[in-house]
């Protein structure tokens, strides 16, 4: 991995550093903040133990109004590195989001909203996260683009016209303008940064520096389909559990009515009722969702794919996966690895 991936960038050390500017405010969500700015120094980190300079990669500076500190969702204070105003030379502009008074704050913030503007033209790429989408909003910067936010403030977002909004990916991208839901989700917003910028290697490697389970590309659902289940309904919890641990078991109706203690038609009603789809889609959703996590991961045949996630051939894995994803496994394989 170590001298295939230098073995990309011999002429890195000639390269200019991008300048990664991060938008604080009080009351800012630290995960959105923190999160990609961890991305961004650990890629900086893993060349240099390549041997290059620890900052050839990415310089990252804090704005806010002023450079009196800011305090953060969790107690933690972040002080400024410049006033926004004052910063030049941004390549990646990143705007976090946060309560809604500090959401407030800065589109009542016209001095802002309008540097927002003009930054907007000038920088190669923005980013945000969560509540900020609605920032970029306000300034008019998101108009005639494609945008996620954070299920909260989906309604909010859709309020303009100008905007279309993507109510399930985690981020979406669209020319230079990404957005994302925020939390968690913003790292994965940084990630496809850096494999934009450096490729998809090195972006593996910040995932695993990390200690990530899964770099999570931008098609993903704000929510898995256990999540969604588990968040409706306790009385199936149990069952959905063990279902997510033993996908790969051949598992009909009358299997999981029995082991429900329900018979196969009062458990397909009573199910379908409470989780919002029946036993099988709900089956065929999350194999899908296994399946798209295991064949980004090199070395793995789809023969073997689809007997880890449960589907009795390839073939069936392909047409659910047409139904699910609306391609092939092979074309998302192409397109996401």
């Amino acid at each position: 991995m170590k001298s295939s991936l230098l073995s990309s960038y011999q002429g890195l050390k000639e390269s200019k550093k991008r300048t990664i500017s991060i938008i604080i405010c009080s009351g800012a969500q630290c995960l959105d903040i923190t999160g990609p700015a961890e991305v961004f120094t650990f890629a900086n980190k893993q060349m240099a133990d390549f041997g290059y300079g620890e900052d050839q990669l990415y310089k990252i500076e804090f704005l806010a109004a002023s450079k009196e500190p800011r305090q953060v969702t969790t107690g933690l204070k972040v002080h400024p590195d410049k006033c926004f105003y004052e910063a030049d030379s941004i390549h990646t502009l990143l705007v976090g989001g946060g309560t809604a008074k500090s959401c407030l704050d800065l589109t009542d913030d016209s001095q802002f909203l309008e540097w927002l503007k003009v930054k907007a033209r000038e920088v190669e790429r923005i980013g945000v996260s969560g509540s900020g989408t609605l920032v970029l909003a306000k300034a008019g910067v998101l108009s005639g683009h494609r945008a996620t936010t954070h299920e909260k403030y989906i309604g909010d977002l859709k309020k303009y016209k100008d905007i279309e909004v993507d109510d399930k990916a985690i981020f979406v991208r669209d020319k230079k303008i990404y957005s994302s839901v925020g939390r968690s989700a913003g790292i994965d917003l940084a990630l496809a940064m850096v494999e934009e910028d450096f490729g998809r290697k090195l972006a593996l490697l910040v995932a695993r520096e990390m200690i990530l389970y899964l770099k999570r590309d931008g098609d993903q659902s704000q929510y898995s389909s256990y999540l969604q289940a588990q968040l409706k309904n306790n009385r199936f919890s149990p069952l959905l559990e063990w279902i997510n641990l033993n996908l790969e078991q051949s598992l009909s109706v009358d299997f999981l009515a029995k082991k429900q203690a329900m018979s196969p038609r009062n458990f397909s009603r009573c199910f379908t009722s409470e989780i919002g789809v029946t036993p099988a889609r709900y089956l065929e959703q999350v194999r899908v969702e296994k399946a798209c996590q295991l064949i980004l991961e090199a070395g793995i045949s789809q023969d073997v794919v689809a007997t880890q996630c449960g589907f009795s051939s390839q073939e069936q894995m392909r047409r659910a996966f047409l139904r699910q994803k609306g391609i092939l496994p092979s074309k998302y394989r192409k397109q996401f690895a």
